[in-house]
Order: C-alpha cells, then sequence, then structure tokens
C-alpha cells in the first residue's frame, strides 16, 4: 500500500494497524518525534481548509518532517500547469503530496506520476482521513461495543461515501437519512454493500432521519450547503426541512448517544446550539483525532 485515495484502498488490517499507531501515537508522540526526519511534504490544496490543512502541517513537523503549503493561487493546477507535469517534477522533490481538491480525478491522475504517497485530504468523491478520525473516536468512545449503531443524517456527499466504506470493512452497522433528491452515489452504495457482504456489515438508507437514529450510538452530521453550492442554497435549505440534529432527535437515540460533526458547523442549520456544546457532543474530540490519524496514515504509507 503506497496511497491512501480511497477508504476502499484499505485492507481491514492496514485500517487496524493504522488505529492502533494513531493510539500509539496519541499516547506517546516523543516517540515519534524523529520518524519523518528530514522528509518533505507537499500540501496542494484547491480549496479553503482549517483541519485538514492544520493538522497534516503539525503532524508532519511533529514527526520531524517538513511541509511546504500551495493553496489555490500558488501553482494553479490543471490550468496554468498540467496535473501530470507537476506530479512528475514534485516527485523529484517531496516524500510525498497531501492533495484537496475539487475533482477526484485530479487526484487519481496526480498518483499516476507520482511514485510516493498521496493522499486525499478531501475530493469531490471522497474524505478517507475524516473518516478514520471519526472511527477512531467512536473505538475511545465505546471501546467494549463490537458494532455500535452509526446514524448518520445529512447529505449524500464525500463524508457519508468514505463512512459508508469504512463501516462495510469494519462490518459495522450504519443507517444514513438523506433528502431523496440527495442519496449518496450509486456506486458507492453498490462497493460497499459487496463489502458488507463478506463483513457481516449492515446498511441502511432512508429519507426519515427518525427511523436512522432509533437506538443509535452515534448521531453524525454535516452541513447542508457545501463550499461551491452557495448558488443552490435556497433549494438544498428546503430538501433538508425536519433533518435537524436537536434535541427532539436526540431523544429517541440511545441514552449514551455521542453527536459528531466533521466541521465547519452552520450552527442553527444542520445542528442546534445547544447539541454542539451539549453533554452528548464529542466534536472537538473527534476533530483532535484528525492530528492522530493523519501522522499515522503518513508513517504507515512512507513504511515507518
Amino acid at each position: 500500500m503506497n496511497s491512501l485515495i480511497s477508504i476502499a484502498d484499505l485492507q481491514l488490517k492496514d485500517i487496524n494497524k493504522i488505529f492502533t499507531l494513531a493510539g500509539q501515537m496519541k499516547r506517546n508522540p516523543s516517540k515519534f518525534h524523529n520518524a519523518l526526519h528530514r522528509k518533505k511534504f507537499a500540501l496542494i490544496f484547491e480549496k479553503p481548509s482549517t483541519r485538514t490543512w492544520v493538522s497534516f502541517d503539525v503532524g508532519i513537523h511533529e514527526l520531524g518532517g517538513g511541509a511546504i503549503y500551495l493553496g489555490p493561487d500558488d501553482i494553479k493546477m490543471g490550468v496554468r500547469e498540467e496535473v501530470r507535469d507537476i506530479a512528475r517534477v514534485l516527485n523529484r522533490y517531496m516524500a510525498g503530496v497531501i492533495l484537496r481538491t475539487f475533482s477526484h480525478q485530479t487526484i487519481t491522475e496526480f498518483q499516476k506520476y507520482f511514485t510516493k504517497p498521496v493522499i486525499n485530504g478531501l475530493s469531490d468523491y471522497e474524505h478517507p482521513c475524516q473518516a478514520l478520525a471519526d472511527y477512531l473516536t467512536i473505538r475511545e468512545k465505546f471501546p467494549k461495543k463490537k458494532k455500535p449503531v452509526f446514524s448518520f443524517i445529512g447529505d449524500g456527499n464525500n463524508v457519508l461515501a468514505s463512512l459508508l466504506l469504512l463501516t462495510a470493512k469494519l462490518g459495522g452497522v450504519i443507517r444514513y437519512a438523506t433528502p431523496k433528491t440527495m442519496t449518496p452515489d450509486k456506486q458507492v452504495i453498490a462497493q460497499a454493500r459487496k463489502i458488507a457482504v463478506k463483513t457481516g456489515a449492515i446498511i441502511e438508507g432512508y429519507s426519515d432521519p427518525k427511523k436512522a437514529v432509533k437506538n443509535a450510538d452515534v448521531i453524525y452530521t454535516d452541513v447542508w450547503v457545501s463550499m461551491g453550492e452557495e448558488k443552490i442554497r435556497k433549494q438544498k435549505m428546503k430538501a433538508f426541512k425536519g433533518m435537524q440534529v436537536n434535541q427532539k432527535l436526540i431523544s429517541m437515540a440511545s441514552k449514551s448517544v455521542i453527536v459528531m460533526h466533521c466541521l465547519p458547523a452552520h450552527r442553527g442549520e444542520e445542528i442546534t446550539d445547544d447539541v454542539m456544546e451539549g453533554k452528548h457532543s464529542v466534536v472537538f474530540d473527534q476533530a483532535e483525532n484528525r492530528l492522530h490519524i493523519q501522522k499515522a496514515v503518513l508513517l504507515y504509507l512512507c513504511k515507518k
């Protein structure tokens, strides 16, 4: 395994090793302070970022490496210069690249011409590092529960795609509720269900959030209007009516339910402020785990 483009790239042994490594690094970070000594990584971001940028940058430096941030206006990949040309040039300089792009195809094309680790820091198709950090958090909160019931309320987007694939790989239980016009990608669903046949995972889709959260251990939501969707904001807000994660919805779940959000959050839209700040929220533990998972992925891909 050389790169992380999709959760589908991971075998169960890879996932478990990444979780184990992340836990070790979280408990004893000083042990790994020189693990990527003098290795340099490029962060190529076409989209704004807080957690992905900062967690990778901090993580690389904590491991003894260095990071170069290349934002939307720095190289204009695919506009000023072809993706394949940039990939082959950076292959001579860098130990690895983290890409945050609008198009998933940009990442797959880059990988063809870059022989070292390529990490998907978010694309329109998947967000694998986010999903890994989410499940690391769930394992920490429910250490003895083999199959916590995971309920996702929101858009059938890149985050849900990665969560579906990861739940399927882990043999877990996931129920998602999305508007009928915003269901997950059919190819992702088919892929997740195919994996689930082998692992025993349970995947259920609804348009009614109340069905999805019944006795759930985890309630997860994401923004309704993502970056680049401002023009269809009114249309999306109408479609999501009745899907807000609020106290009423939480009351239908398990008493020990945890509430998750990948951030940024639009409080008062997909989630209420009192839920974000409430006793069930683990949103900021979840955000912290982005750092530990990112470090583990980097080390694992670099064969360290």
